[in-house]
């Protein structure tokens, strides 16, 4: 994978190059950033740039040994770590990251490296359990980087969603990245880098790989899609900048649909006090799928920036289109400096527990009333 492979980044792949053209290359680096915005394969191309024995222009080659080896993810120096689990049906048997590798080469050729967490677990069929970074897989890390090199200057591991590792993984890495060994590069993926332990981030520099801009994701969308120009741009703006949700957007028009319906009702029950309601609504919300439930909040979340936007006199700013400028332009007023950031934690909050499994029939009834009280808070 080269950095020309890359949609939009272009400052943050300058910056990459930079450092390694001047022999300025971090022992462990923290690529912080949603999986849509491309922190996957922007390491992987970063580490194909280390590795390429003929770098030219910026870029890898992308014709040497380092480099059609990188491009089937099998160069023996370049190591991946990701969360998994064990398959339904397969009990008893050690989750290591390199069982996987087959569906994780898979996966990152069929999507250029621009997928999400729950992608991964449906190529590896374990929808209904979480991933995660054991202690035996913090072993293997140390028993593969113990040995020398096998055909290039660095040894490098790519940690993918490394918020994943358990706390004695994590603190088993912690105590290499305080004493590397020389030519040793970890490059850690997070989307959500505060629940990484402070003591693993504050040895790690940060590379943050913002969402993707508005002309390069319309382009891609327009060129490698085949979308009318008028979509793709609209769908870049919807998705600020992440790529999964563009795709996410076109792919699901009508359930989008659906969840803006759940967002009205919500609001309009809620300026009503009407409890019962909201609590039907609860019902119907719990009775939802987990990846819908968190798009819903998602969306809300949106939803009520713009909304707060449109308050505040920043419409140029705003990205609504259709039923939902319609609807936010009279709901606006009733999203104010004293309740917004209420909202948003709110809907933070609900986002956590839905991820941790919580019971959605406990979580819902909860949040529905407590936007009912904040929406009135005027």
């Amino acid at each position: 994978m080269q950095f020309k492979d890359i949609i939009g980044q272009r400052p943050t792949i300058e910056r990459l190059v930079r450092g390694i053209d001047t022999g300025r290359v971090s022992h462990a680096q923290l690529f912080s950033g949603q999986e849509g915005y491309g922190p996957l394969p922007l390491a992987i191309a970063y580490a194909q740039y280390i590795h390429c024995t003929n770098r030219r222009e910026g870029d890898s080659c992308g014709e040497c040994p380092s480099c059609r080896q990188i491009a089937q993810l099998a160069h023996p120096d370049l190591h991946f770590v990701f969360p998994v689990n064990t398959p339904k049906g397969r009990s008893g048997e050690k989750p290591l990251s390199d069982r996987f590798l087959p569906q994780w080469r898979k996966i990152v050729t069929d999507t250029g490296g621009y997928f999400d967490e729950q992608s991964w677990y449906s190529a590896i069929e374990i929808d209904n359990k979480q991933g995660n970074i054991s202690t035996q897989e913090a072993d293997e890390i140390i028993r593969k980087l113990s040995f020398k090199s096998f055909e290039s200057e660095y040894k490098i591991v790519v940690v993918w969603l490394a918020e994943r590792m358990n706390t004695q993984a994590a603190n088993k890495l912690l105590k290499i990245l305080e004493e590397p060994w020389d030519k040793t590069l970890f490059l850690l993926l997070s989307a959500s880098p505060e629940q990484l332990l402070p003591t693993i981030v504050s040895r790690t520099q940060c590379v943050t790989v913002p969402s993707i801009d508005e002309t390069s994701l319309t382009r891609y969308l327009t060129a490698r899609k085949g979308m009318p120009e008028a979509d793709a741009f609209r769908a870049a703006r919807l998705s600020r900048g992440d790529l999964l949700e563009a795709l996410r957007y076109l792919r699901h028009a009508s359930e989008n649909d659906e969840l803006f319906d759940l967002f009205v009702k919500l609001m309009r029950l809620s300026y009503e006090d009407r409890h019962l309601e909201l609590l039907e609504w609860a019902e119907t919300v719990a009775s939802m799928g987990r990846e819908e439930q968190k798009r819903l909040i998602e969306n809300s979340v949106r939803l009520l920036r713009d909304s707060y936007m449109l308050t505040a006199g920043m419409e140029p700013i705003c990205y609504l289109f259709g039923r939902e400028e319609q609807f936010c332009k009279k709901f606006a007023p009733y999203v104010n400096n004293r309740n917004i950031e209420p909202l948003v934690a709110e809907m933070e909050r609900t986002m956590r527990q839905i991820a941790q499994n919580g019971n959605p029939r406990i979580v819902f009834p909860h949040f529905a009333l407590t936007v009912s009280k904040l929406i009135n808070r005027l």
